[in-house]
């Protein structure tokens, strides 16, 4: 299945949902991603991260599965290979004008559904760029809750709370590097917030990543305890996290539900500009 979202009849973002390894964690997502301009903005299935995949909802403890890709973190033991790992897999697909919706099963690698997900994806124009709008609600398929978690709940030290709307973008056109062999240097990365030069772990309404002062990506919808996640130097990602430091019961009947809004612009935007833009 793939799909695509336009802007003004720019094609802006391709939808995919790859045949990969279960220990990635296989689930739709959006890649590559640009901006009106063409410059992309989403990088997958990287050399350091494969379960890395442009924009995707991915969570790392799901009732003790893995959504997320990868090894799992485990108290006391660190990071180790189980086979824990689950697939994110679209039951149907409804075009809308300037998107799609989509039903969505998160499945055990035996099959047995854990999640259901009806997902909304609409991408429109918007000042200084493009808006991408990305809605999901995540519920039970029994009378039993579902319980979320994170690399934090289990543990791991540092603000690991990641898991939730994830953003892995591009680092950059790379600078020349020395005149000895070797890979060349990535751009810069820088990350703000509405109030803050350092956002990893904020509740802050909104988190702007600058890209090489090549683009500006600006988050939105953070609920209830949620927090950014956000990383700039071992690589480029945005997490808006719903079990950064707790972990998080879904309850029959009681959908979880999160709107998350990115503005894609070209350029370097600052505080003010995106403020105003915002407004």
């Amino acid at each position: 299945m793939t799909g695509t979202l336009r802007v003004a009849g720019t094609v802006v973002a391709t939808y995919e949902l790859p045949d990969l390894d279960i220990r990635l964690a296989p689930r739709p997502y959006l890649h590559p991603v640009r901006t009106l301009s063409g410059v992309p903005v989403t990088d997958a299935l990287c050399h350091d991260h494969p379960w890395h995949m442009g924009a995707s909802v991915t969570i790392a403890d799901v009732n003790e599965l893995n959504f997320w890709g990868g090894r799992t973190y485990v108290r006391d033991g660190g990071y180790v290979w189980l086979d824990d790992h689950g697939r994110i897999v679209p039951v149907t697909h409804s075009e809308l004008p300037d998107g799609f919706t989509s039903d969505l099963e998160w499945r055990s690698a035996s099959g047995e559904v854990i999640l259901r997900e009806h997902r909304t994806v609409r991408a429109t124009t918007a000042p200084r760029g493009w808006e991408l709008f990305f809605r999901y609600a995540l519920s039970t398929p029994t009378e039993a809750e579902v319980t979320l978690g994170s690399p934090t709940t289990h543990g791991r030290p540092g603000q690991a709370g990641y898991g939730g709307f994830f953003w892995r973008a591009t680092a950059g056109p790379a600078t020349p590097g020395p005149a000895t062999p070797g890979p060349a240097t990535p751009g810069p990365a820088t990350a703000f917030s509405a109030t803050s030069d350092s956002p990893h772990g904020s509740a802050d309404p909104w988190l702007a990543v600058v890209v090489a002062d090549r683009y500006t990506l600006v988050f939105r919808g953070l609920a209830d305890a949620d927090r950014w996640f956000v990383r700039t130097e071992e690589y480029v990602g945005v997490c808006a996290a719903l079990a950064f430091t707790d972990p998080l019961a879904i309850k029959p009947g009681t959908p979880l539900t999160r709107t998350i809004r990115v503005l894609v612009a070209d350029g370097a935007l600052t505080r003010p500009e995106i403020a105003e833009a915002l407004a």
